[in-house]
């Protein structure tokens, strides 16, 4: 898998384990991580998690790149967006929008295929719907319809597959020269409270990016995309460089870049720049290796039980499993 998109691999690479603990690594050879003590599961007291007073938002955007063909899924998504897939009472793109909100972004945008308009669908008022289920005394279902199709979701749109990076600039005009969040569509974070340990660690540093990193055992690093870089608590890390897939015996750390991002306007600015590589394909990290030269920016080590990877059938149904019984709970 390339360094942005490796965590779709799913149960075949070991991220299975993003809902439950992963297997403890074999030898000491690498720095290791402690896992983030910032707890995610703690949503704003008396606050429903998807809404933060206008007054604490920041005029920033959080893009959600949703405009992949979902392969791996066919040929149930043929026909329907792999991001309108259930995981236990909602699509998942549902849950990356609502984590967005949660944050002190200001607006979510999604950049979408035209072919999708299911997802559009979804997040736009249906008053006829909502009169129907209220007549029928479903005021329940009719406030969660309502709910969801008022959020402040807006859409631009990817005309062609090419690359990650690419699907993020085609959100520029969006981002106008503020830092964004990026969320990959495919990965779920149902407490919502990521995006905000982020913003903290930024704010910290003065307002440098900010990318999760996820610990993997050494039999898995050589399959992602792995950070270089200084140890600043247990839960911070320096970013010098990545390294795309390295051997185990060269790998620097076991930190995994995880699918969510905080980056300075410097990231979109270099991404209009940046060279199609392999496949004829745009890739973010070319960007980020680039603002490397030029900015501080900073990882946060997330717990492995707080994100969920949703991007291959098995990862999918394991991710339903456990937040199902959760729900349960």
């Amino acid at each position: 898998p390339s360094f942005e998109m490796g965590k779709r691999a799913g149960s075949r690479l070991g991220f299975v384990a993003f809902g439950s603990r992963l297997p403890a690594p074999r030898a000491a050879q690498l720095p290791r991580a402690t896992i983030c003590p910032v707890s995610f599961r703690k949503a704003p007291s008396g606050r429903f998690p998807c809404m933060l007073p206008r007054e604490e938002r920041f005029p920033m955007k959080a893009l959600i790149p949703a405009a992949g063909l979902g392969t791996r899924f066919l040929p149930a998504t043929k026909a329907q967006p792999k991001e309108m897939l259930l995981v236990v009472d909602r699509p998942v793109i549902q849950y990356v929008v609502e984590e967005g909100l949660a944050s002190k972004a200001d607006e979510v945008v999604i950049v979408n295929s035209r072919s999708k308009k299911a997802i559009e669908d979804h997040f736009t008022p249906d008053p006829d719907l909502v009169s129907t289920l209220r007549a029928r005394g479903k005021d329940a279902y009719a406030d969660e319809v309502e709910r969801v199709g008022n959020y402040n979701v807006s859409y631009v749109y990817q005309e062609e597959p090419l690359g990650l990076g690419h699907a993020i600039w085609c959100a520029h005009e969006k981002t106008a020269g503020e830092p964004f969040y990026v969320l990959l569509g495919d990965v779920i974070v149902p407490d919502n409270q990521m995006l905000p340990a982020m913003q903290k660690v930024s704010d910290e540093h003065g307002g440098a990016s900010v990318i999760a990193v996820m610990p993997v055992p050494d039999d898995q690093v050589h399959r992602f995309g792995i950070i270089v870089g200084e140890k600043l608590s247990d839960y911070v890390w320096k970013v010098d460089s990545l390294v795309e897939k390295p051997a185990l015996e060269d790998a620097p750390s076991n930190l995994a870049v995880f699918g969510r991002y905080l980056l300075s306007p410097r990231v979109m600015e270099l991404l209009a720049d940046v060279k199609p590589g392999v496949g004829g394909e745009i890739q973010l990290t070319d960007a980020l290796d680039e603002v490397l030269r030029e900015e501080e920016m900073y990882a946060l080590v997330i717990d492995p039980e707080d994100g969920f990877d949703t991007g291959t059938v098995e990862s999918w149904l394991h991710t339903n499993n456990v937040l199902f019984e959760r729900k349960q709970g």
